[in-house]
């Protein structure tokens, strides 16, 4: 079993950045691949980011690339998505997931975290 909170989210002006930080408690949590997704207003969830469990392999959606960074520190527990340059099509709530790897499907969910991005 693993619980993910997540925080860094708020409002930020076009171009400027945040740093999502999503903490996992549970022993495992070094076994599973993590993965960062959003859901803006009346759009269907989407994936944004993903790293392995070791950190070795990372993924990104097409409109995040070279902006996005995903990372995890296994000692602590917490896997981070730092936002740079962002744009007002980046605004929804962003909820970090858990999986037994990068092919399956994510078992567990976060409650999720606001970014606004205005104009």
């Amino acid at each position: 079993q693993v619980q993910l909170v997540e925080s860094g989210g708020g409002l930020v002006q076009a171009g400027g950045s945040l740093r999502l930080s999503c903490a996992a408690s549970g022993r495992t949590f070094s076994r599973y691949a993590m993965g960062w997704f959003r859901q803006a207003p009346g759009k269907e969830r989407e994936f944004v980011a993903a790293i392995s469990w070791s950190g070795m392999t990372t993924s990104y959606r097409d409109s995040v690339k070279g902006r996005f960074t995903i990372s995890r520190d296994n000692a602590k527990n917490t896997v981070h998505l730092q936002m740079n340059s962002l744009k007002p099509e980046d605004t929804a709530v962003y909820y970090c997931a858990a999986a037994p790897n990068l092919s399956h499907p994510y078992d567990y969910w976060g409650q999720g975290t606001q970014v606004t991005v205005s104009s």
